[in-house]
């Protein structure tokens, strides 16, 4: 990429590590996030907003934020997205240097982009890569994104999630989500426009209120072979407080058959918090019908 050590040290200063600390008795630590974590954050604006994924902010009791220069700072947790899964810290000051978020809807596959992160403390990691897919994605862990970014970088592992993904003009088109490591897509970013659209309203609110909310069974689940079957369930979630069992497969959702994850996601997100989601699935070779309340993940995870 040309101008890369002019853009890599206006990037690498825009950044900073992140070390959360969430209770032990907190719901998101049953589910593997663990109480002791660590990320990367980018700044954002002057006065010290950062982005971030939402995992490092879910149930912080406390933040801890260092520079590349070693300096440390507390944060303040501004916004949890749970449908984006971006999260928003603060730490306070006027003059910080910071990146413009700009959409990935300027990007194109086989562009190349800057991504760097946190190896931890003031150390950061960066590599060049290419834009491999832009498109829907969706996730084990009931998580859909209408478009995201998938980047193909040489290392395999480029350090902690949540850092920049830059164009070669210094601009954010999207943040680090996971690293898939050897995957075709070992990079997923979520896309530049899930910020700039809630920006606003993540601030001044904390969370989304333009748009509806993502409502949650709490499951886990994967395609095969045309069928959806439950991996996992969550810890006095609505899908094991109605009976939900690893191993069920799903046959239909509301009447409708099944036969990928997102339209469970979506039969899902087509009711009011509350609502029950007629589900028929088959456990053992036996057929069962479940009534699962679907509610806000935010209930749960708040």
């Amino acid at each position: 990429m040309n101008g890369a050590v002019p853009l890599l040290e206006r990037v690498g200063v825009a950044t900073v590590s992140i070390h959360s600390q969430i209770p032990q008795s907190h719901p998101s630590v049953a589910m593997g996030l663990g109480p002791d974590r660590r990320g990367t954050g980018t700044l954002v604006s002057a006065d010290g907003l950062i982005v971030t994924v939402n995992y490092m902010v879910i149930g912080a009791e406390s933040v801890m934020v260092t520079f590349t220069d070693g300096r440390q700072a507390s944060a303040r947790v501004v916004a949890r997205d749970f449908t984006t899964s971006l999260g928003v810290l603060q730490v306070e000051g006027n003059n910080h240097p910071h990146l413009e978020v700009t959409s990935s809807e300027t990007a194109s596959l086989g562009q190349e982009v800057l991504i760097l992160s946190s190896l931890g403390a003031e150390k950061r990691c960066a590599d060049t890569g290419i834009i491999t897919y832009l498109g829907p994605f969706d996730a084990a862990w009931e998580f859909v994104l209408d478009r995201c970014v998938c980047v193909t970088a040489p290392a395999l592992n480029i350090g902690l999630s949540g850092g920049p993904i830059v164009n070669s003009k210094g601009q954010i088109i999207a943040f680090s989500y996971l690293n898939f490591m050897d995957l075709v897509r070992p990079i997923l970013a979520i896309p530049g426009e899930c910020f700039l659209s809630g920006r606003d309203e993540l601030v001044r609110h904390g969370h989304r209120v333009s748009t509806p909310p993502r409502l949650w069974l709490g499951v886990l689940s994967y395609t095969l072979r045309e069928h959806v079957v439950i991996a996992g369930v969550m810890p006095g979630s609505p899908g094991e407080k109605a009976g939900l069992q690893q191993g069920d497969l799903v046959l239909s959702a509301d009447g409708n058959e099944i036969h990928e994850r997102r339209a469970l996601y979506d039969a899902i997100n087509s009711h009011r918090p509350g609502e029950r989601v007629q589900l028929r699935i088959l456990r053992k070779n036996q057929v069962y019908s479940l009534e699962i309340a679907a509610i806000v993940v935010d209930d749960y995870l708040g």
